[in-house]
């Protein structure tokens, strides 16, 4: 078989980004749980900036995200995945009319958490974050049939310290939401894939859920569906 040839036949997937910092991770990801598929990357950190100034999501930044995915697609991506899950709900909009599978990074860590409890804890930095997490753990819970109670904590200023680049002061404001939430809940659902690195490597007393593993995970699940 030629070069040309092997090149054509992989398969390219592009990961949507609002925050750098993530860029590198889901590169390792996607190696890791899709190694025949190619990533590549978008970067705008201006789409969750301007949602979160304006304290909802626009619809311009609808319009813009949509512009990304079809130039994503045009770059030759066989799938795509958007990482924030801000833009969750403009990616349920999107997705019907593009041409190649769209993926939210969060329906794996929804799927995950309605499976795993009645009583889901949602923890979020940011209110833009948190509503549409807890409307797609709702529809997830509707989809499977399951009644679900959902006690949700915004963590006010932590994002704001991870964004002046204050990494431990946002994790520790984390792991203590996550420490008085764990108390009244089966399950808890970290928001936003920027939340994850706080409880990597700790031990918990339940389930903590969090977006970019099992939101790839999900994605390969599906493709392998098609």
């Amino acid at each position: 078989m030629s070069d040309q040839t092997t090149s054509a036949s992989v398969r390219k997937l592009a990961f949507i980004h609002t925050v750098s910092g993530l860029v590198s991770e889901f590169e390792g990801l996607a190696k890791e749980h899709l190694p025949d598929w190619k990533p590549f990357a978008i970067l705008d950190e201006s789409l969750l900036r301007d949602t979160i100034e304006r304290g909802s999501l626009s619809d311009l930044t609808k319009r813009r995200l949509a512009t990304y995915v079809w130039s994503a697609v045009d770059a030759g991506a066989d799938a795509i995945v958007v990482t924030c899950s801000t833009l969750g709900p403009a990616v349920d909009a999107i997705a019907p009319l593009c041409p190649v599978p769209l993926f939210r990074i969060d329906e794996g860590m929804a799927k995950a958490a309605v499976e795993q409890g009645n009583r889901i804890g949602v923890l979020a930095t940011l209110s833009t974050t948190l509503v549409p997490t807890v409307d797609l753990l709702k529809r997830q819970a509707c989809e499977a049939g399951k009644d679900v109670a959902i006690d949700h904590v915004l963590v006010q200023g932590a994002f704001q310290l991870l964004a002046g680049g204050d990494v431990e002061a946002h994790d520790a404001q984390i792991r203590q939401a996550l420490e008085e939430l764990s108390q009244k809940v089966d399950v808890v659902v970290l928001a936003q894939a920027s939340m994850a690195r706080a409880v990597r490597g700790t031990a918990h007393s339940l389930p903590v859920l969090t977006s970019p593993v099992l939101g790839v995970e999900n994605v390969k699940r599906r493709l392998e569906q098609r």
